[in-house]
């Protein structure tokens, strides 16, 4: 398969691409951890030393697509949340992560000054007067290609957090609150950076392996297309929601799974999709605030981790342009079995299923049938706010 396109792989040779062509080797792993632990150890042990005031960073977290193990081959980034002791509030991350990102680029430029570390940082300039984050470039003569990091300052919300942690509903009520009081939802979900890579890296091989596919998938309808496109995040946890709902083993047809998230795109109008692991309804103010998010215009994915997050964004043309594109890729010979017909897609919801006391069923299922007649998925037999076996005509037919 050496030199072939994606778009002419066939449904059966999917996991070998996969494997041949986006799982970074295990040489190229290692590289990027020593990196991850240069600048972590930089971080945690030399970076605030001379600052005015005394700042304690309580931990340094690895996100990302390298802390959450869906690392595309050759593409090495590796998000830093550096968590300190020194912001209390999320107010307090807003208005002073600035000076804390203006601080760890003076140090990382004073060791490259002093040759402190036999490395080199390519530190891009800060734009704006409240910068988001800090990034730069690591490269060595022991990396093959230099690093790209994003370091972000954030509130610790959490504190020590293990992987069976669900937050007190007083961090999402907190949460809420001063999000609503600034206007700025999603703004802070660096803090939740833990759970949102725990989320991820903790499903099945496979699963991370769908999600390489799809993030390769929207790559190639970046460099077709440009921006707008929908966030890269958005398109993971669809993946995610594809599986769960349609599948759940750790063994299955990757064409199918594929196929299904495309299909999903299609159907960007009506997608409404939450999950329940960290936060849920039981709290009055949690349930009153999920009520007005669940109920805004489609398409709406809540960030599992920051319920004050709508990770498919605002720009509905965004999505118009990659399910355009969905849609051509839907005939390719990805989604061809072997003798010949057409993959078929997973059964699953476009909407999930909403408490009772959040939207009526009714609403959810005429939403859902709106959206499967509007993009002619709509199968006869079928319930409407089912994505359910849909194949394709190919163009020629």
């Amino acid at each position: 398969m050496s030199g072939w396109n994606l778009k002419d792989i066939p449904a059966w040779n999917l996991d070998k691409f996969i494997e041949d062509y986006l799982l970074p080797d295990t040489r190229f792993r290692r590289q990027v951890r020593q990196a991850v632990h240069i600048i972590s150890t930089f971080l945690k042990e030399r970076c605030f030393q001379d600052a005015p005031h005394p700042v304690r960073v309580s931990k340094v977290v690895k996100g990302g697509s390298s802390g959450k193990g869906t690392t595309l081959r050759g593409r090495s980034d590796a998000d830093l949340v550096v968590f300190l002791s020194n912001l209390t509030s999320f107010q307090e991350q807003l208005d002073h992560r600035g000076t804390f990102i203006r601080e760890i680029k003076r140090q990382l430029e004073a060791c490259q000054e002093e040759e402190t570390f036999a490395v080199q940082f390519e530190v891009q300039s800060l734009h704006w007067e409240r910068p988001r984050a800090l990034s730069f470039v690591l490269r060595s003569p022991q990396l093959q290609e230099g690093v790209e990091f994003d370091v972000l300052p954030a509130f610790d919300v959490l504190g020590q957090w293990t992987n069976t942690y669900r937050p007190d509903p007083r961090v999402y009520i907190k949460l809420i609150q001063e999000c609503q009081d600034l206007d700025l939802e999603g703004e802070f979900s660096t803090c939740f950076t833990e759970l949102q890579r725990d989320f991820l890296r903790q499903r099945p091989t496979k699963v991370k392996s769908l999600i390489r596919l799809v993030k390769h998938w929207y790559q190639l309808c970046k460099e077709k297309l440009g921006k707008p496109l929908p966030p890269q995040y958005a398109l993971e946890l669809l993946t995610v929601y594809a599986w769960e709902r349609g599948n759940k083993q750790t063994d299955f047809s990757t064409a199918r799974g594929f196929q299904t998230v495309l299909v999903l795109v299609l159907n960007y109008r009506e997608l409404c999709i939450y999950w329940t692991k960290y936060y849920d309804f039981e709290n009055p103010i949690i349930k009153q605030y999920l009520r007005r998010q669940l109920n805004k215009s489609r398409p709406v994915i809540l960030d599992p981790a920051d319920p004050t997050g709508n990770v498919a964004g605002k720009d509905r043309y965004s999505w118009q342009r990659l399910a355009e594109e969905a849609r051509v890729w839907l005939g390719y010979p990805c989604f061809t079995n072997r003798d010949g017909s057409r993959v078929v897609s997973w059964n699953v919801q476009v909407i999930c299923g909403f408490p009772s006391a959040v939207l009526p069923h009714r609403v959810a299922h005429a939403a859902g049938e709106r959206s499967l007649q509007r993009s002619g998925l709509l199968l006869p037999g079928s319930p409407s706010h089912i994505v359910s076996g849909y194949a394709p005509f190919s163009p020629s037919s």
